[in-house]
């Protein structure tokens, strides 16, 4: 192995490394991407005179309880699609690869027992965190609705929970109180106006939580995590790839995918934008959307979930930002953060996207109509 490589001395083991299943001549390592929970390492080899690429993480064990139950779920989700995909162009850039460590495992644990993972690199892509055309937009949404249509017809057993309980805004709250009356890091009195907003809107908040677990809407495995940059475009053709980061894959509703596709896709700004002023819900963006999702999801909707779409865009933005304003109540745990106030930012732009989906409701819900 070359002595250059950054990733090694930055957490990445070289006897991690040694066990997963890639031949040749590694030529360098670099840290790689801006996620806020894995560690990740970009790789380049030389395999007999031809360059190839890997991505390495090391799955964050305090988020994800149980990873070889999350390796299990990546490994038979990527295998449906891929058995999907025979005879498609560019299957292998269509769904993840899981690379297997030597003896077989879809993982390698540490000598500290740390978990990591590997997948071949998909190469001339790009991820994103805002959409640049109504165009974009409806790619976003039909290679969505295309990967819900996918996994709809997976069979054996349920898929893991790999976070039990991750949308379920009701346990949300419970925390989100018990955050409250701790108060342990005395930033209750600094953010009156959202403890306020998000009280008011608590039980509102459980209406798609409420409607899954009594059965108004049907259980489907979904990806739970859908934000823009967790989606793949070609960079030739800004054609959509497919969806990665798939440790949340596991049973859910519909309408949790559409709904962080609606609250990242149909905003011109970052989710922790603080000119509040220009945060707005577009509906041109949302047309589109929606247009791109119904391509492939009409094939499994019902009513139900179609009278709920709307109130899937707010409900994923009410449940973020209550999910910011926990962590930073509790100190900034869980969301990597880049100056103090930044989990207070992220939950107020939310908030003001809340109240921008409030003022534009009745358009969107003339445009589902006219879609439906």
């Amino acid at each position: 192995m070359a002595d250059s490589k950054t990733g090694l001395k930055q957490g990445l083991p070289e006897a991690v490394l040694d066990r997963f299943s890639i031949y040749g001549d590694c030529e360098s390592i670099v840290p790689y991407g801006k996620g806020h929970i894995n560690d990740t390492f970009l790789s380049t080899w030389n395999q007999g005179g031809t360059r190839l690429r890997y991505t390495h993480q090391r799955i964050n064990d305090r988020v994800f309880a149980r990873p070889g139950e999350v390796m299990e779920n990546i490994v038979r989700v990527t295998a449906h699609i891929r058995a999907k995909l025979e005879g498609v162009r560019d299957r292998s850039r269509r769904t993840l690869t899981v690379v297997e460590a030597r003896d077989g495992k879809p993982w390698v644990r540490d000598a500290e027992g740390g978990w990591w993972r590997s997948y071949c690199f998909i190469e001339n892509a790009r991820g994103g965190d805002l959409a640049s055309s109504p165009e974009e937009a409806a790619l976003l949404g039909r290679i969505t609705g295309l990967f819900q249509n996918q996994l709809a017809d997976l069979e054996g057993p349920r898929l893991h929970e790999t976070i039990p309980r991750f949308h379920d805004m009701e346990a949300r709250y419970v925390r989100f109180h018990e955050a409250l009356r701790k108060d342990a890091c005395g930033r209750g009195g600094g953010c009156g106006a959202e403890i306020d907003f998000l009280l008011e809107n608590e039980d509102r908040g459980g209406i798609l939580i409420r409607a899954l677990r009594e059965g108004g809407i049907p259980e489907r495995i979904c990806h739970n995590d859908t934000k823009m940059n967790n989606i793949l475009l070609d960079e030739d053709s800004g054609e959509a790839l497919c969806l990665i980061d798939l440790d949340t894959v596991m049973p859910g509703t519909s309408l949790f995918d559409l709904g962080d596709l609606i609250r990242t896709v149909t905003t011109r700004t970052e989710e922790d934008e603080q000119d509040l002023s220009k945060i707005r819900f577009d509906t041109v963006f949302f047309r589109a959307l929606i247009t791109g999702y119904l391509s492939q999801a009409r094939a499994f909707l019902g009513p139900p979930e179609y009278a709920l779409i709307c109130e899937a865009g707010r409900n994923i933005t009410q449940i973020m930002a209550l999910r910011f304003l926990t962590d930073y109540l509790e100190g900034d745990p869980y969301y990597r953060i880049a100056r103090p106030l930044h989990n207070l930012d992220r939950c107020r732009s939310q908030i003001a996207l809340i109240r921008s989906m409030d003022s534009g409701r009745s358009e969107a819900e003339k445009i589902v109509r006219e879609l439906s």
